[in-house]
């Protein structure tokens, strides 16, 4: 699977008038469970992508806390929200105090703007409706990755680690989404 096709999957379940992992669910399905892989194979290769601590910083300002679970809920939040702000908060973080989803999230009190944990196993849920067994998923694609010979990669690295309670490093960091998000101003 090409990166534009991944991209365009999820734009099009965007489109769908149902919750965007169902319409991935079903667009994934209808191509066979090659296709599943391959996306999977995507999925995680942008989730690692973001796998560091500035993202996680966000993640913790956006989510009032935010513990590995959540963590991971919060990267496929990222990618459901299309190339363009995938991009965006991959470039830089603080870029989300500008999403219409954090803004609206901030207004309401609601902690769960971006985290969309569903969207971490629309590959499972894909391979489950086409062969009914969801509990063969990963043995499946260690045998297609294993095919294709593909290893898990290099390991990455997070970049530096910083404290997420230091008000005057989040606000260094991350300033216009600790401007939004923390009450208390750097001294």
């Amino acid at each position: 699977m090409e990166s534009h096709t991944f991209w365009h999957l999820i734009d099009t379940a965007r489109a769908a008038d149902t919750p965007l992992h169902e319409a991935l669910i079903r667009l994934l399905a209808a191509r066979g469970t090659d296709e599943v892989f391959a996306f999977h194979i995507h999925f995680d290769g942008r989730d690692t992508a973001i796998d560091r601590w500035d993202i996680w910083a966000a993640a913790y300002l956006i989510g009032g806390g935010c513990s590995d679970d959540r963590f991971m809920d919060f990267k496929a939040g990222l990618i459901a929200l299309g190339r363009p702000w995938y991009e965006r908060a991959a470039d830089c973080p603080d870029t989300l105090a500008e999403h219409p989803a954090v803004r609206h999230a901030l207004a309401t009190g609601d902690e769960e703007a971006v985290f969309y944990e569903e969207m971490g196993h629309v590959a499972v849920a894909a391979y489950a409706q086409i062969t009914g067994d969801e509990d063969s998923f990963y043995p499946a694609f260690d045998h297609y990755r294993a095919q294709r010979g593909e290893s898990d990669g290099p390991t990455h690295d997070m970049g530096e680690n910083f404290d997420f309670d230091n008000t005057q490093e989040m606000h260094q960091r991350l300033p216009r989404l600790a401007a939004l998000y923390l009450k208390e101003t750097p001294r």
